[in-house]
């Protein structure tokens, strides 16, 4: 489904109040500062005229010609004879409004939803923050705008989303997109994520989710866009209190955290658990699409550089053991002190041709997928002495950098954001964004089986489901010869009482958004003393 018409209108109209202050009046203000070069239309049954960044408009009574988008940020009792209204000429309405089912009035959503339909019209919102088309020079938002770049930001909450986007400037991360879809009576993150999958100026796609209504949808769309390009999720309502704050935010249901994560897991998405974290991830794959496990640590200072080697080992990489022939040239111009074994130490005084050349000879060996450049320059080198000597460095591996020290790399770390590399403040934070590129490159290891639920349930209780039921239960579904860790999540309506009858041993959560799946993932062959895939009772 194309929703370029969103996000690379050819004209907008915005529908509300437009003193300043007012949301109308900022969104306004934005599209127009943000250098929109479409058709923009204000309206508002009074008319009128406003100046907004030195261009006046004529504030027309009603809309009397077609636009792409239109923006609508007025009571919300007024919405939906408004999309009544204009409906034979827009294609889609961001709808800023609240006062919907958040609140209790469902109806006047639903009503909402079949004028649209009526009219062949697709919503965003309602109770969001709006939508930004950063290639398209499109902020229609009242949130900060962003320099353009590869993330598109996907997110639930628009204030969520609107400190993402001012965290994100602070970051130096480029935005493709941002959509803030509330209470996603119409399109939903599924769309968007199919979407945002297929647009060319998206490199990465960062999503905040409290919940989802069509769970089914979601893991399809979720697992066809980690097919494409990264998908970071970061997901609120964790907890039960959480989630019944999620329910009144945006009338979401939250459901259970571990069906989701299972999910998450099964679609190859990278989950994180804060805000600091989704932007390491989206630096990393701004620079990168994937790494391998083996990193090569280099570093002028030995307590750095061991704990990064700390921090990669307990995320599962491996510190790359360097081949012969790569110590005895580091060995050919490294001072004696230096250590030539990885973690790499090129001591204090390291300059530029230690850095540079180091990285070269380490990033040509073999048993090295992936770098980590530590640099804590003394008073006496200047960071961005360092910084040059990263960038110039013939090197095709991943590189990631972590420069310490705050004000004193802080030319150091402008030069390297100028050349399109990021900066990871800590060692632990730059061996994390190394971990995510692992992760992607190995995902496809998860085999999604989608089976009625009934079904399950007569091959768990039928002949021969014994002593062995668990290589039966697999061989029937096709996958027997190994141990697989297998799991039954997530299930509809009425099946659910009879997962419970066939008394799963761990009490499998259930959510009535996502079906019924079986996930199996290959661990290797059966140990001989037990069989440790549990399926049923």
């Amino acid at each position: 489904m194309s929703l370029d018409f969103f996000f690379y209108p050819r004209g907008v109209a915005v529908f509300g109040s437009f003193r300043k202050g007012a949301i109308a009046y900022e969104i306004l203000r934005n599209i127009v500062e943000g250098g929109f070069e479409g058709k923009i239309i204000p309206v508002n049954p009074k008319g009128g005229s406003v100046e907004v960044a030195g261009r006046v408009f004529e504030i027309r009574e009603r809309l009397d010609e077609p636009v792409d988008t239109a923006i609508i940020a007025i009571p919300a009792k007024f919405v939906p004879g408004l999309i009544d209204e204009i409906g034979p000429r827009i294609k889609g309405a961001v709808v800023i409004s609240a006062g919907f089912s958040e609140v209790g009035n469902a109806d006047l959503e639903r009503e909402l939803v079949e004028k649209a339909r009526k009219h062949g019209v697709r919503l965003i919102g309602p109770n969001c923050a709006g939508i930004f088309g950063v290639h398209g020079k499109f902020f229609g938002s009242f949130e900060v705008r962003v320099k353009p770049g590869g993330l598109a930001l996907i997110s639930q909450s628009g204030a969520f989303g609107g400190a993402a986007l001012a965290m994100g400037n602070e970051e130096g991360i480029g935005f493709s997109a941002f959509v803030s879809y509330g209470n996603a009576a119409d399109l939903n993150e599924s769309d968007f994520l199919e979407y945002f999958a297929d647009d060319e100026n998206t490199k990465a796609i960062a999503l905040y989710i409290e919940g989802v209504k069509d769970g089914r949808h979601f893991l399809k769309a979720l697992s066809y866009a980690s097919k494409r390009k990264p998908v970071i999720v970061l997901k609120a309502g964790k907890s039960a209190s959480g989630a019944k704050a999620a329910a009144s935010h945006t009338g979401s249901l939250a459901g259970s955290y571990e069906i989701y994560r299972a999910a998450f897991k099964q679609a190859g998405a990278i989950e994180v658990e804060e805000m600091e974290e989704l932007f390491d991830a989206a630096k990393a794959f701004e620079m990168y699409s994937m790494a391998g496990k083996r990193v090569a640590v280099i570093t002028n200072s030995g307590g750095p550089g061991v704990l990064a080697t700390d921090k990669l080992e307990r995320l599962g990489l491996e510190i790359a053991k360097l081949s012969e022939d790569t110590v005895a040239k580091l060995q050919s111009f490294l001072p004696e002190q230096c250590s030539t074994r990885n973690p790499i130490d090129l001591i204090a005084d390291a300059d530029y041709e230690r850095y540079k050349r180091t990285i070269e000879i380490v990033c040509r060996d073999g048993n090295v997928d992936s770098i980590l450049v530590i640099c804590v320059p003394p008073i006496f080198i200047p960071s961005e002495e360092i910084a040059k000597a990263v960038i110039e460095a013939d090197c095709d591996k991943p590189v990631i950098v972590n420069f310490m020290a705050g004000e004193l790399v802080r030319d150091g770390v402008k030069l390297l954001e100028e050349h399109s590399i990021k900066n990871f403040p800590t060692p632990e934070r730059a061996a994390r964004a190394l971990a995510w590129l692992a992760m992607r490159k190995k995902r496809g290891g998860l085999i999604l089986f989608p089976h009625p639920l009934k079904e399950l349930f007569h091959l768990v209780k039928g002949p021969g489901f014994g002593k062995n039921y668990e290589r039966t239960f697999l061989g029937k579904l096709g996958i027997a010869g190994g141990y697989y860790e297998v799991a039954l999540f997530v299930v509809d309506g009425n099946d659910e009482s009879i997962l419970w009858e066939v008394e799963f041993p761990d009490g499998f959560p259930s959510d009535p958004a996502l079906g019924s799946y079986l996930k199996a993932n290959y661990l290797g062959p059966f140990p001989r003393e037990k069989n440790p895939v549990k399926t049923g009772g």
